[in-house]
């Protein structure tokens, strides 16, 4: 009987382990995010901007805008998000701001 509780205790172990790692957010680099690399900027309008973010949402203040047309923006992270749009924090010109992921085409 001891050793069935071991048995027992053991596999809700291993299946509490399974549940909080398969739980935890997804990193950047799994999710296939090139991070510490440049990127361009990719579909944006050519007379439109894409705006960088305070925070990785739609809703956030916007800090700064970078050109359509922009070459060589700094990813420095990604935040993948479980619903929703996935967001990368850029450095571009010195401003640091978040994008949505969509818009970049990350090297």
């Amino acid at each position: 009987m001891l050793i069935f509780r071991k048995f027992v205790l053991a596999g809700v172990l291993l299946i509490a382990g399974l549940f909080v790692v398969t739980s935890l957010p997804q990193s950047a680099e799994a999710a296939g995010y090139k991070v510490f690399r440049s990127a361009d900027v990719v579909r944006v309008a050519h007379w439109d901007r894409l705006n960088m973010r305070r925070w990785p949402a739609s809703r956030s203040r916007v800090v700064w805008s970078i050109p359509s047309h922009a070459r060589n923006v700094w990813v420095k992270r990604c935040k993948i998000k479980r619903y929703g749009s996935d967001w990368c924090k850029v450095m571009w010109r010195g401003r640091v701001g978040w994008v949505n992921s969509r818009y970049l085409d990350i090297r």
